[in-house]
């Protein structure tokens, strides 16, 4: 993706930006987004704002991915899912939410057009604009990519993989081992949900698990068990990782300089 751009980072960067991203977003969700790409304009000479571009466009496709599977989850437990998500969050705060959204985005745009603040708002317009050009640049450099068949492919592989190691941790307990595949995959849509839009579930995603297992019969105390299990061995790599990363990345780049860019 960022080839288009002009840039060839080097693969070790990337793995270790991308290791320190996720062990960022356990204390503050999304916060590794940033943080890889001011790792990848330090080291790798890349601008903060192209290159932040290309993970929103990475995070999109994640997106359709994930709604993907919550298709076709609402498709095989409707109904179980419709009742496990009102008792979460009402229709009415949904509303509100999407209403408050909407207020934002306007007040905004608004914003952009007609600058409040004399002086100040015109140079912090100017800086937004120049932000927002890098960012657009970077998100429509997936359209520009020359290796789109083989970014698709790595994308259905990599949710591949999510999926399978989730359905091999049901393994792991007796009382998980034999649940349906449609029940496999609802639980990993809204565990899936939970990791990727909090901190990394910390805290709270055994409790979502077991959730919606209880729906299909799990015990709450299993649901919880295994919620436990699939979390703590992701967090466990991810930590293993990311603080690898911390130590290495600086060492590695220390005689390393940016000669990234595409002549």
């Amino acid at each position: 993706m960022l080839e288009p751009l002009g840039y060839r980072p080097r693969l070790a960067n990337n793995f270790m930006a991308i290791s320190i991203a996720y062990i960022m977003n356990i204390p503050l969700p999304k916060s590794g987004e940033i943080s890889r790409g001011i790792i990848m304009d330090k080291y790798e000479g890349i601008p903060f704002e192209k290159g932040f571009g290309t993970i929103i466009s990475e995070r999109v496709v994640d997106l359709i991915f994930l709604l993907g599977f919550t298709l076709v989850a609402f498709l095989l437990q409707f109904d179980l899912l419709y009742a496990y998500i009102t008792t979460i969050i009402s229709p009415q705060k949904l509303i509100l939410i999407g209403i408050a959204g909407v207020v934002l985005g306007v007040l905004f745009i608004l914003f952009l057009k007609y600058p409040s603040i004399p002086g100040v708002g015109k140079k912090l317009q100017a800086k937004i604009l120049s932000f927002l050009a890098g960012l657009k640049e970077g998100v429509f450099s997936i359209i520009k990519m020359k290796k789109k068949g083989a970014f698709l492919l790595h994308t259905c592989f990599i949710w591949s993989m999510y999926l399978l190691s989730f359905y091999t941790a049901t393994h792991a307990l007796e009382e998980t081992s034999s649940i349906a595949m449609g029940a496999i995959i609802t639980t990993f849509v809204v565990g899936s949900f939970a990791f990727a839009f909090s901190n990394s579930g910390f805290g709270f995603y055994p409790f979502f698990i077991a959730g919606i297992l209880s729906l299909f019969a799990i015990p709450e105390t299993i649901g919880t068990a295994f919620g436990w299990i699939v979390w703590t061995s992701n967090i466990a790599s991810i930590v293993f990782f990311g603080a690898l990363s911390f130590l290495i990345l600086p060492f590695y780049n220390r005689n390393i300089k940016k000669t990234t860019s595409i002549s």
